[in-house]
């Protein structure tokens, strides 16, 4: 089980980050493109059980190719899981892992109930708390901090400006830093059976 070793961690060490901007264009009806929106996502979803985690859903498509008439569809999103056929577009604020397993284990449990329940949580698995397998093809960018991505058999610290694609593997995310992590994820729907390696 991946846990930190740390001190205590509480929120008086690290400050939450500002909500995550959102800017949509579009186009006008003199055929010119525009700012059309500017400002916080209108789908963004916190957990009390998990004080700093933010879930900032920003856009989704359904099917493909993607009409690019679509009209806003992020706050019918729920769960995890993209549209059958389609994408999601969010950015998530990992706060620092607690300090123990036990508080590891509730929040993990309190974030997949709330907020992923369409996730395959398997809190038993014994990496981490925060495992789970979703079938899609995720693209994860790291904006801000740090952050360990957790796989059965290994794991690797990740950074500002490094990307990982995950593949519908069994996976986990742990910030065990002092600062909120953010990450950028464009999940992807996929079918077929878990990739070997190349």
């Amino acid at each position: 089980f991946a846990h930190c070793n740390c001190l205590e961690r509480d929120m008086s060490t690290w400050e939450p980050l500002p909500p995550v901007r959102r800017v949509v264009t579009a186009i006008n009806d003199r055929r010119r493109s525009f700012i059309a929106e500017d400002g916080p996502s209108p789908a963004s979803m916190t957990v009390p059980e998990r004080p700093g985690y933010r879930n900032s859903n920003l856009w989704r498509t359904e099917g493909g190719p993607t009409d690019l008439t679509q009209s806003d569809t992020v706050l019918q999103q729920s769960g995890v899981l993209p549209p059958s056929g389609g994408t999601v577009l969010r950015v998530i604020d990992f706060p620092p892992q607690a300090a123990t397993l036990e508080e590891q284990q509730r929040q993990s449990a309190a974030v997949f109930a709330a907020i992923y329940p369409d996730a395959k949580h398997q809190p038993a698995h014994g990496r981490h708390a925060g495992m789970h397998i979703t079938d899609t093809v995720d693209y994860a960018i790291v904006l801000q901090g740090e952050i360990v991505a957790i796989m059965e058999d290994d794991q690797t610290v990740l950074r500002a400006g490094d990307v990982l694609i995950q593949r519908g593997t069994n996976h986990a995310w742990a910030n065990q830093s002092t600062q909120i992590a953010r990450v950028a994820f464009v999940l992807v729907d996929a079918t077929g059976s878990r990739p070997s390696a190349r």
